[in-house]
């Protein structure tokens, strides 16, 4: 494990300073028509650079998955990185090369810790700040053309919590099994939306559904062993994100109980 090439990039979309340590790579997403950063481009090589305004910080993960060939990659991103405590909410306390070893010589994936979705489910938390209609298209191309993922998107919609930010660590094969299939998936679905109405946040469309989508993948696998971290948000203020973090460990546990006294 230790002699492997770990990648962990930085999703970047503007000047910004970010986590300098190794194994770490500062990525521009969007960089098509844009200022050069200094940074790696996501619109050299094989890319979708010119979807980013839909696609978020997919382009960088398209990216990832066309032309690295390290034997570990990662997505973070410039204001949020994993770290070890629960009580740590500085990015300098990022996990490093040697953690991510150390992690992943028992675990198949590292994830941030799951945004719970608290009184609403998962396909009611989307219909309530996007088009409903885009997530049944959603799974009705999953039900036509890859339905032995239809019960894991049952299952993810019907859940009070998912695994947010597109952030992740894991060994790139079973990176590229991922990428694969989800990028089939909205190239897909781009064929049957019409985004030319919606709102500059709405048109974000692929990034937000991916989100969940990389939950339906992670459900569809079934046995992968997950290691889960907290995150640290640069900007946000020691107190105030602990205090953040407190009060979502009492939300997810009084939800649990709530759950469980239901069957």
């Amino acid at each position: 494990m230790s002699d492997k090439k770990i990648e962990i990039y930085i999703a970047v979309h503007k000047k910004a300073n970010v986590l300098k340590r190794e194994g770490y790579i500062p990525l521009h997403v969007g960089a098509e028509g844009k200022e050069d950063l200094g940074f790696v481009k996501d619109n050299t090589g094989d890319n979708i650079s010119c979807k980013n305004p839909n696609y978020c910080e997919l382009t960088g993960l398209y990216w990832i998955w066309k032309n690295c060939n390290a034997d570990i990659v990662g997505l973070v991103h410039y204001r949020r990185y994993f770290v070890k405590s629960f009580f740590t909410t500085n990015i300098e306390k990022a996990i490093t090369k040697k953690d991510i070893i150390k992690y992943l010589q028992k675990y198949d994936v590292i994830l941030p810790k799951p945004y719970w979705t608290y009184k609403k489910t998962v396909e009611e938390q989307y219909s309530a700040d996007h088009n409903i209609e885009d997530y049944k298209k959603l799974r009705n191309i999953i039900e036509k053309n890859t339905p032995e993922y239809l019960d894991a998107f049952d299952k993810i919609s019907k859940r009070r919590y998912f695994y947010n930010f597109n952030m992740f660590i894991m060994d790139k094969k079973l990176f590229n099994e991922y990428a694969k299939w989800v990028f089939f998936i909205l190239e897909e679905l781009e064929k049957q939306v019409d985004i030319s109405n919606y709102n500059d946040y709405n048109k974000r469309i692929y990034g937000f559904l991916s989100e969940r989508l990389f939950n339906v993948w992670i459900a569809y696998k079934g046995n992968l062993k997950i290691k889960e971290l907290e995150v640290a948000t640069l900007g946000d203020k020691p107190l105030y994100d602990l205090k953040r973090r407190i009060y979502r460990l009492f939300k997810w546990h009084k939800a649990r109980k709530e759950l469980k006294k239901r069957g």
